[in-house]
């Protein structure tokens, strides 16, 4: 069965896609992930403030534009396949998931409505509760946290910050805050920020719903996963154009590439590998606000099939080009390292896939 996209979750991904062509170049990205424009990343991020991606899923009351988890989606396609170096994933998906699952009517008023007008822009640390790590973990006692949690997303932004314990309780830090701090954690990945946060009796509110519930914190992380499916959907996409573009190009014994055997049959593979994941991603994404019993399981797959073939074009379309494909030059590493980072954040396929038969069993 195909998936498709609606007029108007079609007009958002178009939207999304021709900002980051004309202001995401491969030289603006080359800038920002080098250190040399610090101010370059936070223009971009502005001017997708402008087309509405703090709000998507906040609903109309706490200002936003209450749209269902798809249309998020196809701006994480957007995002991926222009290799966008700002934070949507972690503040504007993953964060207002969590709070309209398990604030309270106070909780959600105060920071939902910050969120849809740029007041508010959160990190998420939710790793602890996916899988256990050496010297790692928060702990809460007397309305405070202690410990240090890893690859937390888009925390160096941040003006508030996500953590969960292993029990899944969610809490909300502030990042002005003494007893905080934001260690730098570096990745092949440069265009997205990753960062551990240490507490040390560092005042935290919870979030009422998570307290005795493990749901809201899996639904929020269902959520990022379905948007790093679509991130890679979208980066691996870009790398399969690329490769045919260069294919078409590209001459060897007087004759394009394009036209030999095998480079043809390595474009197909791709594409073959790639267009069952768009009716996966999108079916995700429609599951998880419309279809509760499917949305656990659908969530799973979408990361882990995802990631694996993604994970397959990125070294087939970089196969495609030869020497050049491992250039700085060229640029095409940027996509291949955002995937291979895509592939481990918020579990890998191993682990995502034992999730999903554990879902199955109860």
């Amino acid at each position: 069965m195909y998936f498709g996209l609606s007029e108007e979750q079609s007009f958002f991904k178009d939207n999304i896609k021709k900002y980051l062509d004309d202001n995401a170049t491969l030289d603006n990205i080359r800038h920002i992930t080098n250190g040399d424009e610090k101010n370059l990343s936070r223009e971009i991020h502005d001017g997708l403030l402008n087309l509405g991606i703090n709000g998507l899923l906040i609903p109309e009351k706490y200002g936003g534009l209450g749209l269902d988890l798809l249309f998020a989606a196809v701006v994480s396609e957007s995002l991926g396949g222009g290799i966008g170096p700002v934070p949507f994933i972690a503040p504007y998906v993953i964060a207002p998931k969590a709070i309209l699952e398990a604030g309270s009517s106070e909780q959600k008023e105060k920071y939902l409505s910050k969120i849809a007008v740029n007041e508010a822009l959160f990190g998420v640390g939710f790793s602890e509760f996916i899988g256990k790590r050496n010297d790692a973990g928060v702990s809460f006692s007397n309305g405070a946290l202690n410990g240090r949690s890893m690859f937390v997303l888009d925390a160096q932004t941040a003006t508030h910050i996500l953590l969960a314990d292993k029990k899944g309780r969610i809490f909300i830090v502030e990042i002005n805050s003494n007893n905080i701090e934001i260690v730098n954690l570096i990745t092949v990945d440069k265009t997205r920020q990753y960062a551990e946060v240490i507490c040390k009796d560092l005042e935290a509110e919870i979030l009422i719903g998570s307290e005795n519930s493990q749901e809201p914190i899996i639904k929020a992380i269902d959520a990022g996963r379905i948007m790093l499916a679509a991130d890679t959907l979208g980066a691996a996409q870009t790398m399969i154009n690329k490769a045919v573009d260069y294919a078409k190009e590209r001459k060897q014994f007087g004759r394009v590439i394009g036209s030999f055997q095998a480079v043809k049959h390595m474009c197909a593979e791709m594409a073959a590998d790639l267009e069952p994941c768009y009716a996966l991603v999108w079916h995700a994404a429609h599951c998880h606000d419309h279809s509760p019993s499917e949305a656990r399981l659908m969530a799973c797959h979408a990361k882990s099939h995802t990631s694996e073939m993604g994970k397959g074009i990125a070294k087939k379309a970089t196969e495609v080009h030869g020497g050049m494909g491992f250039t700085d030059l060229l640029g095409l590493h940027y996509w291949f390292k955002r995937i291979g980072v895509n592939r481990q954040i918020l579990g890998s396929p191993e682990l995502v896939r034992e999730e999903a038969i554990q879902s199955q069993l109860k």
